[in-house]
C-alpha cells in the first residue's frame, strides 16, 4: 500500500436521521486495516444516541458546534478543539445542543469490518432515561 488521498467531493457519505457520516479513512475507501475515521455532521437538537463499539476504542474530536457528550453515565459539554476518549465496549452518546449544525471527527481503532461496528443500546435501561 502506498497511501491514498480522499478528496471531500468524492468521499462516501451516508445520511442518517440525526445528520450524516462521511468516511475520511476506512478499509473500503483507502484500504486501511487498523484505522477508521468518520466526520459526523449532527443536525441541531439531534445526535447519535446511546451505543457502543464492542471491539474498538474511539476518540471524538469536536470540529464545530456544542456537543453534549456522554461516556457511560457521565455528561460533559464539548466545544471546538475538545475531545473524548471512549474505551472499547463502553456506552456513549453525542448530541448537538448548539444553535447550528455541529461537526465531529470520530476516530476508531482498530478498523472492524468495513470500518466500525455499532450496537444501539438507546432503548435499554438505564440509557433510555438518561436525558430525561
Amino acid at each position: 500500500m502506498t497511501g491514498a488521498f480522499v478528496l471531500a467531493q468524492h468521499a462516501e457519505s451516508n445520511k442518517l436521521d440525526w445528520g450524516s457520516v462521511t468516511w475520511v479513512c476506512h478499509p473500503g475507501s483507502v484500504g486501511a486495516s487498523k484505522l477508521a475515521i468518520v466526520r459526523g455532521d449532527l443536525l441541531p437538537e439531534k445526535g447519535h444516541n446511546f451505543h457502543k463499539h464492542p471491539r474498538q476504542e474511539e476518540v471524538i474530536f469536536v470540529v464545530s458546534g456544542l456537543i453534549e457528550q456522554w461516556i457511560e453515565k457521565t455528561k460533559q459539554f464539548l466545544r471546538p478543539g475538545d475531545s473524548a476518549f471512549i474505551p472499547a465496549d463502553t456506552v456513549h452518546a453525542s448530541f448537538n445542543v448548539g444553535d447550528g449544525e455541529a461537526k465531529i471527527l470520530a476516530i476508531f481503532g482498530p478498523a472492524v469490518g468495513d470500518g466500525f461496528e455499532t450496537i444501539d443500546v438507546s432503548a435499554e435501561a438505564p440509557w433510555n432515561a438518561m436525558r430525561g
